[in-house]
């Protein structure tokens, strides 16, 4: 038997508080416990994360993308979800900041099947593109990558995805940012990375695009 969406709602509202960051309100509780059930049902038959357990969901996956979605600049209007994955942290942008229009890419067909589901299943306005991010036509104010495999392609191909002004977005380790300037380009400025709740060392990386990407 699955938890009442309340009990996920509060422990989640915990542990936020005791990352130092604002609780959920009523209605963000219940999406965030809806999506945490919902992936826990998905997870039983496809491998969408390696974190299986509701308090992993809650403490690994969803403080950090709340974080994430919280730290974004005020101007952002558009975010690319590069290779979303189970959702992170896509879905909790969509959540979180509802005036952004989020488009999760995701080119595996199962994951995609889940993506258009959780969607559905929130009633977020969130697009799913199942397919390579590359082949979308229109650059994004944001775009943005977390636990994407093969970082030194990932990067480079994302960092096109970007309007000249906007912001190239990743959920990674400390001593992963120099790595990820470097495969950004030097079209790229860095603000301090901001450090992420959950140990590891774990920041949001920031670099926002002052060239155009060329034709």
């Amino acid at each position: 038997m699955s938890e009442p969406s309340e009990t996920v709602a509060a422990r989640l509202n915990t542990l936020l508080a005791g990352a130092g960051l604002d609780r959920l309100d009523a209605e963000a509780g219940s999406h965030f416990a809806a999506y945490c059930a919902l992936l826990l049902r998905w997870n039983a038959r496809m491998n969408l994360t390696a974190v299986r357990d509701e308090e992993g969901i809650l403490s690994r996956h969803f403080v950090e993308c709340i974080a994430c979605a919280r730290a974004l600049p005020t101007e952002v209007r558009t975010l690319l979800d590069f290779g979303a994955g189970a959702g992170f942290p896509g879905i909790p942008i969509a959540l979180c900041r509802p005036e952004i229009a989020v488009t999760l890419a995701e080119s595996q067909g199962k994951k995609a099947a889940f993506l258009q589901e959780a969607v559905r299943t929130l009633g977020i306005s969130a697009k799913v593109h199942s397919g390579r991010a590359e082949a979308l036509p229109d650059p994004f104010d944001c775009v943005s990558l977390r636990a994407v495999d093969h970082m030194e392609v990932a990067i480079p191909a994302a960092a096109v995805l970007v309007k000249t002004g906007g912001w190239l977005v990743v959920m990674t380790t400390e001593s992963a940012f120099e790595s990820v300037k470097a495969y950004a380009g030097a079209a790229f400025s860095w603000v301090m990375p901001v450090p992420l709740p959950g140990g590891e060392s774990r920041v949001l990386t920031l670099g926002r695009r002052e060239v155009s990407s060329p034709a």
